[in-house]
Order: C-alpha cells, then sequence, then structure tokens
C-alpha cells in the first residue's frame, strides 16, 4: 500500500511563492515518474509538471519558467517551487505518481489527496 501526501498551500499574494511538498509513504515499492496536476475552481485537471526518475523535468507551457519540479528519491519526496503567482495558479495542487509495488510487473497509479493554493491581494 502506498500513499502520497502533499503539502505546503496557503494563501499567497500575486508574485510571492510557494514551495509544495509531495512524499510518498510505505513499503514495498518504488516511486518512478512523479507529476503534478492542478484543477482550479469550474475548469478540468489539467497537468502541471512532470519529473523522471532521473530528474528530467517538463512543464506546462502556462507555468515554464515559472515553476520548478524537483524530487529526492533517498526521500520518495518531490517538490514543486512556485515563483511570479498569479492569480490563475489558484487551484488545488495534486501529486500524482507511477508506482511500482514489489513483485508487481507493471506500475500502479496514484494520487494524493490535494493541496489548495490560492493566489489573492
Amino acid at each position: 500500500q502506498v500513499q502520497l501526501v502533499e503539502s505546503g498551500g496557503g494563501l499567497v499574494q500575486p508574485g510571492g511563492s510557494l514551495r509544495l511538498s509531495c512524499v510518498a509513504s510505505g513499503t514495498g515499492f518504488s516511486v518512478n515518474y512523479v507529476a503534478w496536476y492542478r484543477q482550479a475552481p469550474g475548469k478540468e485537471r489539467e497537468w502541471v509538471a512532470g519529473i523522471s526518475t532521473g530528474s528530467i523535468a517538463n512543464y506546462a507551457g502556462s507555468v515554464k519558467g515559472r515553476f520548478t519540479v524537483s524530487r529526492d528519491n533517498a526521500k520518495n519526496t518531490i517538490y514543486l517551487q512556485m515563483n511570479s503567482l498569479r492569480t490563475e495558479d489558484t487551484a488545488v495542487y495534486y501529486c500524482n505518481a507511477d508506482v511500482r509495488p514489489q513483485y508487481s510487473p507493471r506500475d500502479m497509479t496514484y494520487w494524493g489527496n490535494g493541496t489548495l493554493v490560492t493566489v489573492s491581494s
């Protein structure tokens, strides 16, 4: 069994910064590709950023140059550093991970429950 728990959300002014964390916990697994998604009120969930096991990162065009995703494999933790935040970044941010359980021939996808980021003056 694997759990993903996000943290770091909150209220921030436009132009400010936040750092989100996602910790994968449990036993008998390894974490492969990890991504951040977000869902704003009244909108569909969208992909924000992802990072491979080799720490190769990619980003949605709307956040490129402002957000940075990273990972600490020893701690089973990924991060999303968000700078120059805009009101349109307001959303619930979710961690999504492709996880290989011990003895499993394939990856399984896990979601966290999300953390709310509100960008407002």
